[in-house]
């Protein structure tokens, strides 16, 4: 009886739509949603996902459907996507996750803004510096997309508390800083069979990685944690342009909305792909020559 009431709601809230040629879609507002959730005590992103099932789709998505049809925009909205770091990568990450309309978010970091990070990182400003980064993250996201839900921690990911925080998610997204956390989230992921998409970027240079469970790909690319001796990687040398972030973010975005609404298939081989933006030019590294 309640799925039949809330179901008359959205159809009687609901606009027809002819932006998408051949379609015939019907629509509903953020505004209609937002006041379908409140009289019907339900989340946002519960009113989205059941507006999608009936064939309804919320104009904010209206732009996602061509790509991932209604099914598909669906399965976004069910996932729940880690993001550990928030910094230049980990801020367009999230960014981009909550425009596309992933339903929740677990952000893992413990830093604050400072200064230096004002010429990439999306979510700094000259008005929050010396503020959480996650915290910052949360107030983003709502004037982004309120129906994206949060699980934030304010803390150092590491091997003793990764595991609970990851908990549930559909993936994981790489966005950390140093080598010794890498491996220690890759081992995590793997356990909890997780996929997690690494990603790292100094200079003009970029480079992508999905890694699977039990299928581990950090030392093929680094060397094993007992060989690597410097934590940090060469962008302290060759700097963290505001725009090599932004297009690795994007990537990263891109391979995980293949992954949660199912248009990729998961027994590709271990590739490292490396994008140099000055010469524009895009290697494909197999670092599993043995399942070619």
């Amino acid at each position: 009886m309640a799925e039949n009431i809330l179901r008359k709601s959205l159809e009687k809230l609901s606009l027809p739509c002819d932006e998408i040629p051949d379609q015939n879609l019907m629509v509903i507002s953020c505004e209609s949603v937002r006041a379908i959730a409140h009289d019907h005590k339900l989340s946002i992103r519960d009113v989205e996902i059941s507006s999608l099932e009936y064939g309804l789709v919320p104009i904010r998505y209206l732009k996602n459907i061509g790509l991932l049809g209604t099914s598909g925009q669906a399965k976004l909205l069910e996932a729940s996507v880690a993001v550990v770091g928030t910094g230049g990568l980990g801020g367009f990450v999230i960014e981009l996750l909550s425009r596309m309309g992933v339903g929740k978010l677990v952000v893992i970091d413990y830093d604050s803004f400072a200064e230096s990070n004002l010429n990439r990182q999306i979510m700094a400003t000259e008005n929050n510096l010396g503020q959480i980064k996650v915290d910052a993250v949360i107030e983003r996201v709502k004037e982004v997309n309120s129906a994206v839900e949060f699980m934030t921690y304010k803390t150092k990911g590491q091997r003793a508390n990764f595991a609970p925080m990851l908990s549930g998610c559909s993936l994981v997204i790489d966005c950390l800083d140093n080598l010794s956390s890498r491996y220690e989230l890759e081992e995590t992921c793997s356990e909890l069979g997780l996929i997690m998409i690494h990603g790292a970027i100094a200079g003009f240079l970029g480079q992508i990685a999905v890694i699977y469970p039990q299928r581990p790909l950090l030392a093929s690319i680094y060397g094993s944690r007992s060989e690597v001796n410097i934590d940090r990687g060469i962008e302290t040398k060759l700097g963290n342009p505001a725009f090599t972030p932004a297009m690795l973010a994007s990537w990263q975005v891109g391979e995980a909305v293949k992954i949660l609404a199912a248009l990729t298939d998961l027994s590709q081989n271990d590739y490292l792909t490396i994008i140099d933006m000055f010469t524009g030019n895009i290697h494909r590294v197999n670092l599993n020559p043995f399942s070619a």
